[in-house]
């Protein structure tokens, strides 16, 4: 049978060929059909588990006989996020997770506990908005996490932690009472007491995301939940392949966008073609723009600081690229891409999110700007 006509219960695919193959069966079926739900506020939690099955949220992973491939996982991610932004970026919270706990040094969280999460019986976030902020001087702490007897008791509140429900559970990071510059970094379970998910203010796109506010009251954390203690040595050794990983759902919605372009060619290329940013040229900049992703996924876990400034770049220009791709795709529907349903509608909006997501491109531009300073002579 061919991988493209696999049914959405496939186990895990073998190839990255085969990967990308069934990855689309999915992608172009049941999430196309889904996919304006979803943009409205359906958190497609049957669809990721399916996706999980496959390992396209877990390709980059290490298992026996087979290394890692953080391009695949890239690519899986982009495949999706032709169809869906919202449901790309589910894949990266997902895919990052995996990352936390195979990172980790506790074995707790490795063995059955990760292979469950790398098949999608288990669903998981990245609570790292304001943690990396944080890190970067731009906001402080909102997790404040206090010893005691066998682990911590955690206090505060996050904004905004995506792809959650009742029985999800993310990666977060809470500064340490009593210790200057200190943190560590936990699974946080959101069905634990003192756990309580609040829902958000309506946001202009991407409500399907299953994002929420998460109050922590004397949440106790045990050394089975601990990710790193201190966090911020792991923070380093992980920080490009974090920020790599969002690579791609901006290639997703780029594609989506220059497909869209396409679509109208023959109908409006007579007029289209006094257009900036034209179908073929935004094309050739997202795939070069892929071969640089692809030389840096070699090696993810590369942590001096002149190859993160390469990966904060890419991800610069992907986020800078999907704005100008999803603009100019509207200027080539003119107004059937306008109307509120349109996919190249939506896919303005999602681009809008890959813009403003942490790391933002503002806070990227900092970042870059901060590690060179570093590495200038003095």
């Amino acid at each position: 049978m061919n991988p493209i006509d696999m049914p959405a219960t496939i186990v895990q695919a073998t190839t990255t060929e085969d990967l990308l193959l069934a990855v689309h069966s999915i992608a172009q079926g049941p999430l196309a059909q889904r996919a304006q739900a979803i943009d409205e506020g359906a958190y497609p939690e049957d669809l990721l588990k399916q996706l999980a099955s496959l390992g396209a949220m877990g390709a980059h992973i290490d298992r026996p006989g087979q290394p890692g491939d953080y391009m695949a996982t890239i690519a899986a991610m982009a495949e999706v996020g032709k169809v869906c932004g919202a449901t790309a970026f589910m894949m990266w919270c997902q895919s990052v997770c995996a990352l936390y706990m195979d990172a980790s040094d506790n074995p707790a969280l490795k063995g059955e506990r990760l292979t469950a999460h790398l098949a999608g019986k288990g669903l998981g976030g990245t609570g790292l908005s304001n943690p990396m902020k944080s890190f970067a001087q731009i906001e402080t702490f909102l997790l404040k996490a206090t010893p005691t007897d066998g682990g911590y008791l955690v206090n505060g509140t996050l904004p905004w932690v995506s792809n959650l429900a009742g029985d999800h559970y993310f990666g977060a990071i809470a500064s340490v009472v009593g210790e200057a510059s200190k943190e560590v970094m936990f699974i946080l379970k959101c069905d634990a007491p003192g756990v309580t998910l609040k829902g958000c203010p309506k946001f202009s796109g991407m409500e399907g995301t299953g994002t929420y506010a998460v109050q922590c009251k004397d949440l106790f954390i045990g050394a089975e939940d601990i990710v790193a203690d201190p966090a911020r040595p792991f923070i380093r050794n992980i920080r490009a392949a974090f920020v790599m990983l969002q690579c791609g759902i901006a290639a997703g919605i780029i594609q989506g966008a220059i497909d869209s372009m396409w679509a109208v060619e023959d109908q409006l290329g007579h007029v289209n073609q006094f257009l900036d940013d034209r179908p073929d040229q935004l094309q050739a900049e997202l795939d070069d723009l892929l071969a640089r992703v692809a030389e840096l996924a070699k090696t993810p876990y590369d942590n001096s600081n002149e190859f993160f400034i390469d990966v904060l770049n890419a991800r610069i220009d992907g986020g800078e690229l999907c704005l100008r791709a999803a603009n100019s795709a509207l200027m080539h529907q003119g107004a059937r891409g306008y109307l509120m349903q349109s996919p190249v509608q939506r896919r303005v909006r999602e681009a809008q999110f890959v813009a403003i997501v942490t790391p933002a491109i503002k806070h990227l531009r900092k970042e870059v700007a901060a590690l060179c300073s570093e590495d200038m002579p003095a």
